[in-house]
């Protein structure tokens, strides 16, 4: 790792080793493939899946609810745990599909850094730019990954000042390609000054890698066709001179992407990207909590939840809570402190996730990420301490652009409709919100295609079939302020308000004009559009 000057001691070496990251990207630029090869180098799988190959053998293995099987998509965010040369991966893989966002927004407080997969025929997309300016609010360091280098892709000049002007960073490049399309041959690697050749003929084959001595070294003509190697020769020299060079610290705070080139389907580039996120990517970061800051190196564990994923065995209705450990060495059997509850927790199950797959986890240092089963003890936003009452900040929880009112399709099944409804609730997966008039739920979400999965969730999860109808209401607003003004507004206003599923007051609304009068007539009280998940 790269020396930062700082006051703070050196990280334990099991610390030091942790990389903890997140892949991001628009759908279908092929994050979920380039995981697979992660896990592949790592050694965890002997054969990569792929997300649209035949039958059940090729099935990739980072989605693995019925829905992302079908489909072809990844729903829900998945994590995985790996080694890969002296170093230990910690991936979370995000859904891409801008439906899913906010899963993805919490899964980004999880890390310490990000990998942004960019389509070489399609360069920056609005999902990408939209979960970019997350990790901008955040400082994450970004390693950037130019996939499907394989097909008619963009000119590379272009692809990298598309990059800089739209998510306004620095790009280096890492790599280069060779050639584009039918003609793609591999790329040369500007860090080490190596020739990397892809093979096109085993995709789960490792590419290549042929020493040279710089640009003019003769043994280059043995590999490369004349006219493409005089153009790379013409373009290197160009991008050395017009392209800031790598800068580790620049990388470290946010301000500069590395960029490398490659096929993730076809294997090639993805190693050298995993030696970059070793050699560049940060080791496990201090954590903002009140009321203070939680540092890597404590010996005292503390982690916190940032996901909850309900009946991931469909034969148990388990639930079980994604934790980042935030600080100290964790072992099996521990007891934490619930800081929510002030109630202690023995840890005798922890898991290590590779996909669908886990392992008991017997130890965990800072920057892991192990799953907890509970029975609906743990929320998103809860911490865990050894005593200590530290609560982490910064996970939010946004208020649902569409809402839609549901009833189970048997009227006497209404009871385990609401208990269904509360675990995807506190699973984060959607917003409910029981009106104070009125029988029945109102759910609320980021983006219509979540009322599916919920919809096809409950009734594979639940063996409920249910129905969503058309709600008058538009949007959501929590509501804040002192107790006399709060109820002189739920007072006045019965027909709007709910309770979400933590009890909190909600305003139902159907217009912009409705938040207006709210501001105007109630002006103790404060609408919000976000509420931190803490309780």
């Amino acid at each position: 790792m790269l020396d930062t000057p700082s006051n703070r001691p050196d990280l334990p070496a099991e610390i030091a080793r942790r990389r903890t990251f997140a892949i991001i990207s628009h759908p279908d630029a092929g994050k979920t493939t380039l995981t697979e090869k992660f896990l592949l180098y790592g050694g965890a799988i002997q054969m990569a899946g792929q997300v649209r190959a035949k039958g059940e053998a090729r099935r990739t293995r980072s989605d693995f609810m019925q829905m992302e099987k079908d489909r072809g998509i990844s729903v829900s965010a998945s994590a995985m745990s790996f080694d890969f040369k002296a170093f230990r991966f910690n991936l979370v893989d995000t859904p891409g599909h801008s439906d899913f966002s906010e899963d993805t927004y919490r899964t980004l407080t999880a890390v310490d850094a990000a990998v942004m997969v960019i389509d070489g025929a399609k360069g920056v997309e609005s999902q990408t730019q939209k979960l970019f300016e997350v990790c901008r609010l955040r400082d994450l360091p970004i390693l950037t990954f130019c996939n499907k280098m394989d097909r008619e892709s963009r000119d590379t000049f272009d692809i990298i000042d598309e990059i800089q002007e739209h998510l306004a960073i620095d790009v280096t490049p890492a790599s280069w390609p060779i050639g584009v399309g039918r003609d793609f041959v591999g790329c040369y690697d500007l860090i080490r000054d190596r020739l990397e050749l892809m093979d096109r003929a085993d995709r789960n084959k490792v590419a290549e890698s042929i020493e040279i001595n710089g640009l003019d070294d003769p043994k280059l003509a043995q590999h490369v066709p004349a006219q493409l190697l005089t153009k790379l020769r013409e373009e290197i020299e160009m991008a050395r001179e017009l392209l800031p060079t790598l800068n580790p610290q620049s990388v470290l705070e946010g301000h500069m992407t590395p960029i490398w080139f490659g096929s993730a389907i076809n294997s090639f580039g993805v190693k050298e990207l995993m030696d970059g996120i070793g050699t560049y990517g940060p080791e496990p970061q201090p954590q903002k909590a009140t009321p203070r800051e939680i540092l890597p190196e404590e010996t005292k564990v503390s982690g916190f939840v940032f996901k909850v994923q309900a009946n991931m065995d469909p034969k148990h209705r388990d639930r079980v809570a994604f934790v980042r450990l935030a600080s100290g060495h964790f072992n099996r059997g521990m007891k934490l402190t619930h800081v929510r509850s002030k109630k202690p927790m023995s840890i005798t199950n922890p898991v290590l996730f590779l996909a669908a797959d886990r392992e008991l986890a017997e130890e965990a240092w800072a920057g892991d990420i192990i799953g907890i089963p509970n029975h609906g003890q743990l929320r998103i936003g809860d911490t865990l301490t050894e005593g200590e009452a530290l609560k982490v900040t910064g996970i939010p929880s946004f208020a649902p652009e569409l809402l839609q009112t549901v009833r189970a399709g048997d009227p006497l099944k209404s009871k385990h409709l609401e208990k269904a409804l509360m675990q995807f609730a506190e699973e984060g997966a959607a917003k409910v919100f029981k009106p104070m008039i009125g029988s029945g739920f109102i759910v609320g979400v980021v983006g219509a295609l979540q009322f599916e999965v919920l919809g096809s969730r409950i009734e594979l999860e639940y063996g409920l079939p249910v129905r969503f109808e058309p709600s008058q209401f538009t949007s959501a607003r929590w509501v804040h302020g002192d107790k006399p003004a709060v109820e002189k507004l739920v007072n006045a206003n019965k027909q709007h308000m709910a309770e979400d599923n933590d009890g909190d007051v909600v305003y139902l609304t159907r217009l912009q004009w409705d938040i207006d009068r709210i501001g105007r007539d109630y002006p103790d009280v404060t609408l919000s559009a976000t509420k931190e998940m803490m309780v």
